[in-house]
């Protein structure tokens, strides 16, 4: 099956479905390894891995050749966090040329306005017209040949301080505009925003979430609010930071390998990770033999 189909199949299920945020190949082919449907390649982790901010500082053919790798080394569908798409929507037109052509499966992006401003940052979160976003919306539509792929959108509204009445109003005319899907965001740390706007919604689409923040929420109450896929959004990013800062502290303490060797991944799980047989299989067949054997 396609990866476009694999990703439109999860946002039409009438199960509960996941991503799981990966930020380059090596985390994508793990994310891939624990289970998971698909992949969420998100902005704000590859930018932390590049060593910028999530402020538009990595440019979108940066992160394309990030997300490049992540769709290689993978048969599970990614959908690439676009932010606001890098600009308007002739922007979001090449954007959705250059992801089909690398077969990713779909992009997310959000009516704030570029450069944006990470989600949990700051309080000033300007928004995007509704008409402009709408237009976007379409033009990238427009643009896609394959029918399956995915364009997601998100609306800020909640992060932005304003109320359910402009949130619904967004994700109903964006709904309209021809998206796949709509992602509410919200960075209070209750799922009470979530509910309002389900509550209000009726099932007219589906609904995409990024449970960051309200964390303690059991999963149930998203299935029993009719979501459709929630997003764990920089989990190994944050993961990997921790695992390799107290390494690199503990090395640099001891000046000596001894003590953390038994609790880092085996140089053979890294060869796995990389499909390193593969390519010895291949050399048997491509290869000459080595004089003498």
């Amino acid at each position: 099956m396609k990866k476009t189909t694999q990703l439109k199949t999860m946002l039409d299920s009438l199960e509960l479905e996941f991503l799981m945020e990966a930020h380059n190949g090596l985390s994508a082919r793990i994310v891939e390894q624990s289970g998971f449907k698909g992949i969420w390649a998100s902005g704000f982790a590859i930018s932390a891995s590049l060593g910028v901010r999530d402020n538009n500082e990595a440019s979108w053919t940066q992160v394309l050749e990030v997300a490049e790798f992540m769709s290689d080394c993978t048969a599970i569908p990614v959908l690439l966090d676009g932010d606001t798409g890098y600009g308007n929507f002739n922007n979001l037109r090449r954007l959705v040329r250059k992801l089909e052509q690398r077969d990713i499966a779909g992009v997310c992006i959000e009516d704030k306005l570029f450069p944006k401003t990470n989600s949990f940052l700051s309080e000033r979160q300007p928004l995007a017209g509704i008409d402009e976003f709408c237009g976007k919306i379409k033009a990238g539509k427009d643009t896609q040949r394959d029918d399956d792929f995915c364009i997601i959108a998100r609306t800020e509204a909640f992060i932005a301080g304003w109320g359910l009445e402009e949130v619904l109003k967004r994700a109903m005319a964006y709904h309209q505009a021809g998206a796949d899907a709509v992602l509410i965001h919200s960075k209070i740390d209750s799922c009470a925003e979530i509910e309002s706007f389900m509550r209000a919604w009726g099932n007219r689409g589906p609904v995409m979430i990024v449970p960051t923040k309200y964390y303690k929420t059991p999963t149930q109450t998203f299935r029993d609010l009719g979501i459709g896929l929630v997003i764990w959004a920089n989990h190994l990013m944050r993961s990997a930071i921790s695992a390799m800062r107290q390494t690199a502290m503990q090395i640099y303490d001891l000046q000596s390998l001894h003590a953390v060797e038994d609790r880092i991944a085996t140089l053979a799980e890294v060869f796995e990770l990389q499909n390193a047989d593969e390519l010895q299989q291949a050399e048997k067949r491509y290869l000459p033999p080595i004089a003498g054997n």
